[in-house]
């Protein structure tokens, strides 16, 4: 039996070893990417003075919507519970950017972005360098290959450890230690032998959740093992990018309100009182949703020393109001993230790092209609937090973290040392 699951272990290693490696070794310096970025780039993540209070979150977010091209707008904002850190501002487009800006002045201090480094290793670790977009035509060779080298993986571990597992505890013992005074051929066959073990595990976990993002086959089995259809995760995706296009819209609505309001002013100030008369006369209270001569003040109340071009116009009137209340219910939180209509709550807790609450409130008056805890939420959402989490080896802290970086880093190291002992084994065959 053993005989056979060695030609197993030996020959889906040769030709996929070096892949394996590749794949390891930049998962192995992605683990700790955040920490790198902000050592680097501390004036980028970080203020440079903490005051007593930020500035009020609409003012700001308008502040920084001023510096924005027409075509992008501020579609949300993420606060973490440390002060000193810059809030950090989404836009519109392109996808998934965004700005961090200084909460206490609002300058706006750089944009989100990957270093072309780190850009460089998560394109190695996930599509070896192949094009990202292969315009949905044809095979996506990179990312195929990252799959079937990963699969083989999970078979090379299990071969390994059926060849290599002693049978007597003393035996064990001696299996789980490298030796580096024998020789280099005993220290490669130990830290073979030996690392192999020691990150087995971590290895299994980091490749059987990495197959989600290569196979959909795949993906439907490993969610129907956990009871959940990947129907489920589909609706939910076209729901979610449902309500980012009506938010989107109504984003859109508010910078034309705010550009006619911008015309009405200029009226104003060439001397035509009718301007802010037919001003007034359109300013609409957010609480009765009737039109009133007072424009409303942050909670709905007329008030005639504000601007109610302005109050009318801001989506964002009602941001600071919902992150002090979340921030009051929630004193041990992690980050609020806020956009129109939604927010939600992270912790500092060991398992699911994407685990957060979910609110939904009324735009127009700043009040929560619905509330999603965690625990109350779907598993599809749940399974799809905890696979990414298990992955980069988060869901403990920093522990855990940095077990994944030694096991990723053993991983990379497995097929060279196997490399070694079979081209050593070769070569006394020759002779």
């Amino acid at each position: 039996m053993k005989k056979i699951f060695r030609k197993i272990h030996l020959w889906l290693s040769v030709p996929f070893g070096l892949i394996i490696t590749l794949v390891c070794f930049s998962g192995a310096i992605l683990v700790f990417e955040n920490e790198v970025n902000e050592w680097f780039r501390r004036d980028l993540y970080y203020v440079e003075t903490v005051k007593e209070s930020p500035l009020p979150m609409d003012k700001l977010l308008e502040k920084v919507a001023t510096t924005l091209p027409d075509s992008v707008s501020v579609t949300g904002v993420s606060i973490s519970s440390d002060p000193g850190r810059a809030y950090q501002v989404s836009l519109s487009k392109p996808r998934r950017a965004s700005l961090y800006v200084d909460q206490y002045t609002g300058e706006v201090k750089g944009k989100s972005e990957r270093s072309g480094f780190f850009m460089f290793m998560f394109r190695m670790h996930r599509w070896l360098l192949d094009s990202m977009n292969p315009g949905n035509e044809g095979i996506f060779w990179g990312k195929m290959i990252v799959g079937v080298s990963t699969l083989l993986l999970v078979f090379v571990l299990i071969s390994g450890i059926v060849i290599w597992w002693p049978r007597t505890r003393k035996a064990l013992k001696n299996s789980l230690k490298i030796t580096a005074t024998k020789g280099w051929r005993r220290f490669w066959y130990d830290l073979h032998v030996a690392g192999g073990m020691y990150a087995l595990i971590f290895l299994l976990a980091m490749a059987l959740t990495g197959l989600t993002w290569s196979f959909p086959w795949y993906r439907t089995a490993f969610y129907k093992v956990f009871g959940v259809e990947v129907q489920q995760r589909a609706a939910q995706g076209h729901e979610q990018k449902s309500d980012a296009q009506k938010r989107d819209t109504k984003l859109a609505a508010h910078r034309e309100k705010k550009r006619e309001g911008n015309e009405v002013r200029k009226g104003e100030r060439s001397g035509r009182p009718e301007g802010r008369r037919n001003n007034r006369e359109h300013a609409k209270n957010r609480n009765t949703g009737e039109y009133t001569g007072e424009q409303p003040d942050s909670k709905g109340r007329p008030e005639n020393n504000h601007s109610d071009i302005y109050l009318v116009t801001s989506p964002f009137v009602y941001w600071q109001e919902i992150y002090d209340k979340l921030r009051r219910q929630n004193p041990e939180y992690k980050q609020i993230s806020i956009s129109s209509g939604t927010a939600s709550v992270s912790f500092n807790r060991f398992g699911n790092q994407r685990a957060s609450d979910r609110y939904s409130f009324n735009t127009d008056n700043g009040e929560f209609t619905e509330t999603s805890l965690y625990q109350h939420q779907d598993k599809s959402g749940k399974i799809r937090g905890w696979i990414y989490s298990v992955h980069v080896g988060n869901w403990g802290g920093m522990f855990t973290r940095i077990l994944t970086f030694i096991a990723a880093l053993l991983g990379a190291a497995l097929p060279l040392t196997g490399y070694y002992l079979w081209i050593k084994r070769l070569i006394k065959v020759l002779k």
